[in-house]
């Protein structure tokens, strides 16, 4: 039996001292034990949290960081950088995409994301044709989260039209094209993956880029529980093009569609009215929110204070990648509900008054679910995925636990995760994850041969 002994541990029902905490071969916590005896031999951490879950990436677009950060001579949008991000993706090969995924991965596990949801979308060549093996870059993206040591959900994307009422694609989407069937054989093809660190479901691209019928099929098809996710109501634009085609708004016609449940994650979710925001925390399903990425590509401010007093869950991604850290996602979805109302401390409740405190459960349980893994707590029959902050960093010197994640989301620039566990292994070291120089050789390598097709 493996251990480890935590001062001060983050555990469900709060902060607790002296934890001892015990897992398997398998990597699952078999033991958590608060108020235990320091033992005199063996491992041990001063501050321990459950691993942040990343439950939106799109790995890919790591490599496009930063470069499409420049004014156009028309008003910039979601949509002209969509259209750059295309340009991007139609020469990536399985092998990029694979270096591209570890490079991310080791800097999400370096900032605290111990698992991540896959939305994974580029399922065929740079011709448009699938692959000898249609599940190959699926595949690839799953070698990376296994040689990094991340969990992953991967999420093979169903994607067959341009916009509402079946538009055909594009001739720079044609690399996504997929059909329900074609989505259910990726996930076939990936049974032999699923592990205690793996699982996959499935998630139909948008409410553009999928019919109300394909998705229903798929969903008959998909075996039971597993996670479904959906871009919805991102951009106004995508709310009216919705209200136009159906005369409904993106959220009421899904759920005219099918029936949400705590399978769904609904990504993004910006544009609500009150009874969108209602039904979906009523629903179960999971708000999936990408901080930076909606404030990198101008969609809004997610409805964040009359959901959570509606009992909404949510949780956090890093999406297009623009950010590899929990911190600046979960900061930034409170600084954003600050500027909006003009107030401070906006996502705490009566039971939890501490920002830190209520934003790191509450995207943990957000998290967890959507990825549909036992993750998300330092709890037994829970997967011994766990970080360790630098406890001698000023910012943290003698803070009290009530003070820990105030100022571990709150203060600073300096990245405070020292150590990660996942699955019972050590992945991330005194700040530094086991394989970085590798990995990031292999990246830059990557990067040099995709920047002759820079957009």
């Amino acid at each position: 039996m493996n251990s480890l002994f935590a001062r001060h541990a983050l555990l469900p029902q709060g902060w607790r001292d002296d934890v001892q905490l015990e897992w398997n071969g398998q990597g699952e916590l078999t033991a958590v034990t608060p108020g235990a005896p320091r033992p005199a031999f063996g491992a041990s951490a001063q501050l321990v949290l459950p691993g942040m879950v990343n439950l939106h990436s799109h790995a890919f677009q790591r490599a496009l960081g930063g470069l499409t950060e420049k004014a156009g001579i028309d008003p910039d949008s979601f949509w002209t950088w969509r259209d750059l991000m295309y340009r991007f993706a139609r020469n990536i090969t399985p092998e990029q995409i694979e270096a591209v995924a570890a490079q991310l991965f080791s800097e999400c596990l370096r900032h605290g994301y111990t698992a991540i949801c896959e939305f994974h979308y580029v399922q065929r060549d740079p011709q448009g044709e699938l692959y000898a093996r249609p599940a190959e870059t699926a595949e690839r993206v799953i070698a990376a989260a296994r040689g990094t040591g991340i969990g992953i959900t991967m999420l093979p994307v169903l994607y067959s039209y341009s916009g509402f009422g079946e538009l055909p694609l594009t001739q720079q989407q044609r690399r996504f094209r997929s059909d329900p069937q074609q989505v259910l054989r990726i996930v076939e093809a990936l049974e032999p993956l699923r592990d205690a660190q793996t699982e996959v479901g499935a998630a139909p691209h948008s409410l553009r880029a999928a019919s109300g019928g394909q998705i229903r099929e798929l969903l008959a098809a998909l075996p039971g529980a597993r996670p479904l996710h959906i871009h919805i109501a991102e951009q106004q634009a995508e709310v009216s093009q919705c209200v136009d085609y159906c005369g409904m708004r993106p959220v009421q016609y899904l759920m005219e569609q099918v029936r949400l449940d705590q399978r769904w994650c609904l990504v993004h979710a910006t544009h609500l009215i009150d009874a969108e925001v209602a039904a979906l925390a009523a629903s179960g399903a999971v708000a999936g929110l990408c901080p930076t990425t909606e404030a990198n590509l101008g969609d809004g401010l997610f409805p964040l204070a009359p959901f959570l007093a509606a009992g909404g869950r949510f949780g956090i991604g890093s999406d297009s990648h623009i950010s590899q850290g929990a911190v600046e996602e979960l900061r930034w979805l409170e600084y954003g509900q600050r500027l909006l109302h003009q107030r401070r401390n906006v996502a705490s409740s009566a039971s939890e008054r501490r920002v830190g405190d209520f934003l790191w459960q509450g995207a943990l349980q957000g998290g967890a679910q959507a990825a549909g893994r036992p993750i998300g707590a330092l709890a037994a029959g829970k997967r011994a995925d766990l970080i360790v902050l630098d406890a001698e960093h000023p910012n943290l010197y003698a803070a009290a636990p009530d003070d820990i994640l105030g100022s571990f989301v709150f203060c600073g620039n300096d990245n405070l995760v020292k150590d990660v566990m996942v699955g019972g292994r050590w992945v991330v070291r005194d700040h530094k994850h086991i394989a970085q120089a590798a990995i990031a050789q292999r990246f830059k390598q990557t990067v040099a041969e995709l920047r002759e097709f820079r957009p």
